[in-house]
């Protein structure tokens, strides 16, 4: 008897997982319209999400947003840290209804009269040493390690899906300076990003960087040389212990 009380709670703890949102998206239908001449990819982890969007066809850089989220099964919400699209609606809190239909995510809200309803498609990956949501509290400069506690104004990676992205902004002047993205792979060791989007400069999609990595104490220890060749170290505290909101 025991055996067969097993199946149902097995399959109930499943489902469970199966409906995390931690991961990478893609949006692929907008009212009802197929999503073909913008890229959008959204990214969850540890309670926060990003997304940055770019024109397919010459990867010019369309905007980015992003902040805490919470879902309970049904009800979604949103509270924007950054948001270039409309920099008034930092930290507003925008509700949602948000389902899962064919393994799928359907995103929808009545907006001024008028339904948004979005779909958004899972991007398969596993997890690995990085995945979580980052913020960089350290780095090293003549051999010596400075540390600083963000506030409003700091840089955030959150690494999820095999998709990565990072942004700096001030979420209390609603300032934004800039972000980027793409895929990346984590293993051995060896850190590699593939950007697929970069707010600065549309030139820079295409170009990969690596990076040696060692995760010490719960921190992600990165170092190599920057883009322009120059070293660097940077240290990456997990976001819920990095970042105090009143520094």
């Amino acid at each position: 008897m025991k055996n067969f009380l097993l199946i149902p709670l097995l399959f109930v703890i499943g489902l469970v997982n199966a409906q995390t949102l931690d991961g990478a998206w893609k949006m692929t239908h907008q009212n009802g319209q197929p999503i073909t001449e913008v890229e959008y990819i959204k990214i969850y982890q540890d309670d926060y999400f990003a997304f940055g969007a770019k024109k397919v066809e010459d990867n010019h850089f369309i905007g980015a947003g992003g902040g805490p989220f919470t879902w309970d099964g049904k009800n979604y919400t949103e509270t924007l840290d950054f948001f270039t699209l409309d920099p008034f609606q930092v930290g507003t809190v925008n509700k949602y209804k948000l389902d899962y239909v064919d393994g799928k995510i359907v995103i929808s809200s009545e907006i001024k009269g008028n339904m948004l309803v979005e779909i958004w498609e899972r991007i398969p990956a596993e997890q690995d040493d990085l995945t979580g949501n980052w913020v960089i509290t350290g780095r090293k400069r003549d051999g010596e390690i400075s540390r600083s506690t963000p506030g409003a104004r700091r840089t955030i990676k959150i690494l999820s899906g095999g998709r990565f992205q990072w942004v700096a902004f001030n979420s209390e002047t609603k300032e934004f300076s800039g972000s980027g993205g793409g895929t990346y792979t984590a293993k051995d060791g060896k850190y590699t990003e593939n950007i697929t989007f970069f707010s600065r400069d549309d030139s820079r999609v295409g170009a990969s960087l690596s990076f040696d990595y060692e995760v010490i104490d719960g921190e992600w220890h990165h170092s190599g040389l920057s883009s322009t060749g120059n070293p660097i170290y940077e240290i990456w505290t997990p976001y819920a212990i990095g970042y105090n909101p009143g520094n």
